[in-house]
């Protein structure tokens, strides 16, 4: 029970990070309340929260079995759970954004994005010196 629960508690800790960061900065990220689950967005308040429980359950699972950081099963088993959950979590995600990049580019349209090529191609935003 304790190797799966600090596994689980890698894998918590690790999921916090991009959704606590993406309600902070207020920008829309996927969570698994959002239609379709895990690949449309959340709205940042959602994230926040979502970032946040996830943290606050994976510090109670550290409480409760302590890990000291070194060359031991327990610390493997942290590890293990941070590397799995960020590993499916970047494939996941880039195959997400790269889906709607893709789908925005034959489209035809910017909306919902700012990115330096946005802002260049649009005439508004030109720079007067140029």
């Amino acid at each position: 029970m304790t190797h799966f629960a600090l596994i689980l508690c890698g894998a918590l800790l690790c999921n916090s990070i991009p959704h606590v960061t993406a309600g902070l900065q207020g920008t829309p990220f996927p969570t698994p309340f959002a239609k379709p689950r895990g690949i449309g967005n959340s709205s940042p308040f959602v994230n926040f929260l979502w970032g946040a429980f996830n943290a606050i359950v994976g510090v109670l699972l550290l409480a409760r079995w302590p890990v000291t950081v070194g060359a031991n099963l327990h610390f493997l088993c942290l590890m293990t759970g941070v590397l799995l959950s960020g590993g499916y979590a970047s494939i996941h995600f880039g195959k997400v954004l790269r889906g709607r990049t893709g789908r925005r580019r034959r489209e035809g349209c910017n909306a919902g994005t700012l990115s330096w090529a946005s802002i260049t191609a649009t005439d508004e935003h030109q720079d007067p010196t140029r």
